[in-house]
């Protein structure tokens, strides 16, 4: 799965319509620079792929008054949502990805149903549960026969990785249940966006004048 399609899509998605640069001020806002591939290049990239794909209109605007060139802006179609949902239920089902995956899809798990996501994470939960099981029928930690030597905490480390994501996402999934947040459907949502012309607290040297 393509984190950056999924980021991208999503944060045009929650603008509506929206330059290059404002989605790249977003990613960088949700510090998605430090744990995904989302970096300036490929984020202009996936805007113009996306939009070959019709997954997005690309609208050209008028140039700027100080003479600068015309700057596109994005909205996503209907092809594009019905992506944008597909990857986000997948991510959030799926214990075997990345973790950029799973933090991209945390972003975005608003945009669904509360009982939607609750669904989605306890399917993640048995997928965890079910590998671990697979996991402990020839391997189990502390106990790993002694000809895998320091190769065993290979295995070590997958299985409290599992250990550890399996309680998180019941944590997680308690949470939602309790009423923590505001989904899909509940009102307005939560707005985790830079407004046109708000200062990026987290911005690293990054200009209006890049802006595509």
């Amino acid at each position: 799965m393509s984190v950056i399609r999924l980021l991208v899509l999503g944060a045009v998605r929650q603008h509506g319509r929206t330059h290059g640069y404002q989605v790249r001020g977003d990613l960088e806002y949700w510090g998605a620079h430090e744990w995904s591939n989302a970096k300036p290049g490929s984020i202009y990239h996936a805007l113009k792929q996306m939009a070959k794909q019709g997954l997005l209109s690309a609208h050209e605007t008028a140039p700027s008054a100080v003479g600068g060139p015309p700057r596109t802006e994005y909205e996503i179609t209907e092809a594009g949502a019905a992506e944008y949902l597909e990857l986000l239920r997948a991510a959030l089902v799926s214990h075997d990805q990345k973790p950029d995956i799973l933090a991209a899809a945390l972003g975005f798990i608003v945009d669904l149903p509360r009982d939607e996501a609750v669904t989605l994470l306890e399917r993640r939960v048995r997928a965890i549960e079910k590998w671990r099981t697979c996991v402990a029928e020839y391997y189990t930690p502390g106990e790993g026969p002694v000809s895998l030597g320091h190769i065993g905490e290979i295995m070590n480390f997958w299985v409290h990785s599992a250990d550890t994501g399996a309680e998180w996402t019941k944590g997680l999934i308690g949470r939602i249940k309790g009423g923590a947040y505001t989904f899909a459907g509940e009102g307005e949502p939560f707005v985790g966006v830079l407004a046109e012309g708000q200062q990026n607290p987290y911005a690293k040297g990054w200009h209006a004048d890049e802006a595509g």
